[in-house]
């Protein structure tokens, strides 16, 4: 099954799936999955009703958290197996100039930037594309406590600035799903055809896939 890759990074916007994909991917696939473990991080809570308070905190834990979990990626033999990962290092910065004041900024660069350049790059980045309605519906139905403060306004803006980042990203090739309509967690058709488009060789620099219009009922 394995094609010319190994390292397989699925991103997008809170609520977008990309948890879930990665999960699925791993099932069908193997080797090693890294999920980011945001439960972990004790200010997030605090960030949703407080951002200006409690935003710098909540980015070193989420940088420092992130750099550990994918420096031990790159310390073992890169990769004899796939790994599939639900984030890229490089987001970080997406929430940074969303949250922090200038100066907070200044000093994230400087911690980022030299700590960036020892980390492995994915084979393919995967970048779930969803609206905003789709997300706050998707952040309702899983009820998660520490998301219950989040405003559709700040997923508006952290939607437009995941798109901004996304359609200027050119350090990996990029496979862009329009995950508005698709339901590859209970439908196995879309499931399969996304992970033919995944799994095949020769990704271009930037593909884009809109999922099946016949559901599995439908055939």
């Amino acid at each position: 099954m394995r094609g010319d890759i190994r390292y397989i990074a699925v991103e997008g916007v809170i609520g977008v799936g990309k948890t879930s994909l990665a999960r699925l991917l791993h099932g069908r696939v193997g080797g090693k999955l890294v999920l980011e473990s945001f439960e972990e991080n004790p200010f997030l809570t605090r960030f949703y009703q407080h951002p200006e308070r409690y935003a710098f905190q909540t980015q070193i834990f989420f940088l420092l958290t992130r750099f550990k979990q994918l420096q031990q990626l790159a310390q073992q033999e890169l990769f004899e197996d796939y790994v599939i990962v639900d984030y890229i290092f490089e987001k970080d910065r997406i929430f940074a100039h969303l949250n922090l004041q200038d100066d907070e900024l200044q000093l994230y660069e400087m911690l980022v930037s030299s700590i960036e350049r020892t980390l492995p790059r994915p084979d393919l980045v995967v970048y779930l594309q969803s609206t905003v309605d789709r997300l706050m519906q998707n952040i309702r139905q899983r009820g998660r406590d520490f998301e219950r403060g989040i405003s559709k306004k700040y997923l508006a803006d952290l939607n437009d600035a995941y798109n901004y980042f996304f359609f200027r990203y050119k350090a990996t090739p990029l496979l862009i799903v329009n995950a508005t309509e698709i339901d590859f967690v209970n439908d196995e058709t879309q499931f399969e055809d996304l992970l033919e488009q995944i799994l095949k060789r020769n990704h271009a620099a930037v593909e884009y896939y809109t999922p099946l219009a016949r559901t599995r009922k439908d055939a």
